[in-house]
């Protein structure tokens, strides 16, 4: 027999209508399912990663591929984990935000990494801008909103270095698997989030 909880039995969920009505014992065991369910994260992100195999929407490459080789070229640039695991998902967006996709990727990323890789993530899609805008009658420099930032020249590099560069068929990437291992230890512990706590006492 599983020793899993059944979490649909009405004796492992709240009880409560409102929230304004809910109790400690009712708020014990969503932090429970919570925090199980909080870290199977790794495994929902990776799956939804894998959506873009195959999606080459007009690119050289596949959006997977483009993940991929962008985060081998930020790894073998001397990144750390949680800056390629940022150049992994930066993209993870282009599925379900197709008009926002940066924000998509820096929501999932931001309890997990610094401020500075989140604006880095959060901003990309204008500094990309920058190397083809003006080919499809947008303006290239919409990036130079971004001038008094501190982070500019950080995401202006991470796009010339890492993402843009990133469209070679003939690239040797890294594939998925290689990648797991880190993305599962910066997503172990959240460092910037409010739920941070519940997580901890796991």
């Amino acid at each position: 027999m599983s020793d899993t909880i059944d979490t649909l039995a009405p004796e492992h969920r709240a009880k409560f209508t409102a929230m304004t009505n809910g109790t400690q014992d009712d708020w014990a065991i969503i932090a429970g399912q919570y925090r199980e369910f909080a870290h199977g994260l790794p495994d929902r992100v990776l799956a939804h990663l894998r959506l873009l195999d195959g999606d080459f929407g007009g690119f050289p490459i596949d959006r997977l591929q483009h993940s991929l080789q962008t985060a081998t070229r930020a790894h073998r640039g001397g990144r750390d984990e949680a800056y390629v695991v940022m150049a992994l998902l930066h993209d993870i967006g282009d599925t379900l935000g197709s008009y926002n996709h940066p924000d998509v990727a820096a929501a999932i990323i931001k309890p997990f990494v610094s401020e500075e890789v989140h604006w880095i993530c959060a901003n990309h899609g204008a500094f990309q801008g920058y190397y083809y805008f003006h080919y499809i009658g947008g303006d290239r420099n919409t990036r130079d909103m971004f001038r008094s930032s501190p982070y500019f020249d950080a995401c202006a590099h991470f796009c010339e270095k890492y993402d843009q560069a990133a469209f070679d068929p003939d690239y040797d990437s890294e594939p998925l698997e290689f990648f797991e291992p880190m993305l599962r230890r910066v997503m172990a512990r959240p460092i910037n989030s409010m739920y941070a706590k519940v997580v901890e006492q796991a």
